[in-house]
């Protein structure tokens, strides 16, 4: 009896290695699909050869012990490489607008495509995509940005200077 659980047994722990490692390495659920495969061949094995209650102690230990192994798999996954575990933010360096966006707070420039509320302007003799505060401006109208707000930039309009 001893003998014929060996197979079986080696199956089931052969099984639980495949799936950890479904964590560890990317396979497509191949490795998933080939521990479905090893766990099944495992429970026939139980079944035909040794007797229906070693196959129903095999399938106990399968609903009661695979959970935990996804728990774990997952904790490991959580925990490698294969995760980003660090947030990109100002303080280290990153930026989601180019530095000089932030030097255009204040300056003036004119739409070259209606606002409502987003649309186009020209400032400093460059293009900007911009957005108003909501309110519709017209195409060729003075505007002054008043906010850089990551890739937003928040303009309002200008009353038109005398020249």
């Amino acid at each position: 009896m001893l003998k014929e659980l060996i197979w079986p047994v080696a199956l089931q722990v052969v099984g639980v290695v495949v799936i950890i490692a479904e964590f560890l390495l990317p396979s497509a659920g191949i490795l998933a699909i080939t521990a479905l495969g090893v766990f099944g061949f495992s429970l026939y094995l139980a079944f035909a050869h040794i007797s229906m209650s070693a196959g129903m102690t095999f399938v106990a230990v399968d609903v009661i012990l695979l959970p935990f192994i996804v728990a774990f798999g997952i904790k490991v996954l959580a925990a490698s490489p294969a995760t980003l575990r660090t947030a990109l933010d100002s303080k280290e360096g990153t930026v989601s607008q180019p530095q000089e966006w932030s030097k255009l707070v204040g300056m003036t420039g004119d739409t070259i495509t209606i606002l409502r509320p987003a649309g186009a302007a020209l400032i400093q003799g460059r293009r900007f995509d911009v957005v108003s505060r909501g309110e519709f401006i017209e195409k060729g109208m003075p505007v002054e940005v008043i906010n850089v707000d990551g890739n937003r930039i928040v303009v309002k309009k200008r009353e038109k200077s005398s020249q």
